[in-house]
């Protein structure tokens, strides 16, 4: 079981890179078989764990199948089954985001490489705390290259700014295919390194792969 908080104190309910790092960790203690179920609070999430070098490895994390109705993300909007090209009112800019829970919620918007880091520090946080999202948001910026690869940016609830996301990376794959934008299976490009991902339909699970490397250990004293 494995329990994420954020640096502002709050709850995080999952991580996708914190489920392989768990994974991982416990894997190379002799915790655990390289085939094991990592629990964060929304649910079991099946790993399976590679070694790759001493101290690194290769996670594949079944993530579970996406939310879509904006009961699941919470998005407090009635009359839709979906949140697909929502136009958002952010301080009188409209913004259209797709949105979907991966077990935490998320809200992507498609920006040009050019313009996405400016737009990430500029709508993330207005975003994060709009008031159609009841327990805020995690927001990703996404540049399609192609329809097999994503560049992302990262405005993550009670973190800001951040270099890669699990989750966020799946929902970005979730948003471009419910718009048209990309294939199934696609490489995500995040600024801390990159992770596939794949979705063979709209209730299937979101299956990612990704790296994970120990880079210190330490001891806790109480």
């Amino acid at each position: 079981r494995m329990k994420l908080l954020n640096p502002d104190g709050s709850h995080g309910e999952i991580s996708g890179n914190g489920v392989r790092c768990v994974a991982a960790w416990a894997f190379s203690k002799g915790l655990l078989k390289a085939a094991h179920t990592v629990w964060p609070p929304p649910g079991p999430r099946p790993v399976e764990v590679a070694r790759t070098g001493p101290a690194s490895f290769l996670v594949s994390t079944n993530l579970g199948v996406p939310g879509l109705s904006p009961t699941a993300i919470p998005f407090a909007v009635s009359g839709v089954d979906r949140v697909v090209d929502w136009p958002l009112d952010v301080d009188g800019e409209t913004v259209s985001i797709t949105c979907c829970s991966m077990g935490n919620p998320h809200a992507a918007l498609f920006v040009p490489d050019s313009e996405a880091d400016a737009a990430m520090r500029r709508l993330g946080p207005k975003i994060e705390n709009h008031p159609l999202f009841p327990n805020r948001t995690n927001v990703e910026f996404v540049t399609p290259l192609s329809r097999s690869e994503l560049k992302v940016r990262f405005w993550e609830r009670g973190v800001g700014p951040t270099l890669a996301s699990g989750t966020g990376s799946a929902s970005a794959l979730v948003a471009s295919v419910l718009t048209g934008r990309a294939d199934r299976e696609v490489t995500v490009h995040c600024p801390g390194g990159d992770l596939r991902e794949s979705w063979a339909d709209d209730s299937a699970p979101l299956l990612q792969e990704g790296p994970v490397e120990i880079v210190f250990e330490g001891d806790w004293f109480d």
